[in-house]
């Protein structure tokens, strides 16, 4: 895996600790981040949707 961003590694991390699969954590991430952006619409939600989403796409090597 190449150098991962500090949010990344940080979820990364947290993964490890867990027995969760990487591609179940990248869905789990992008479940938040939609149910976020459902319930509570504003600029700052967006960006916080947008970089959860780009933390997903990190941890599953993609570039989304």
């Amino acid at each position: 895996m190449t150098d991962l961003s500090p949010a990344a590694q940080a979820v990364l991390d947290a993964y490890r600790s867990s027995h969760l699969s990487l591609n179940n954590l990248a869905a789990a991430l992008r479940v938040t981040a939609d149910q976020l952006i459902d319930v509570n619409w504003s600029v700052e939600m967006w960006e916080l949707h947008h970089d959860i989403h780009a933390i997903a796409a990190e941890l599953e090597g993609g570039n989304d």
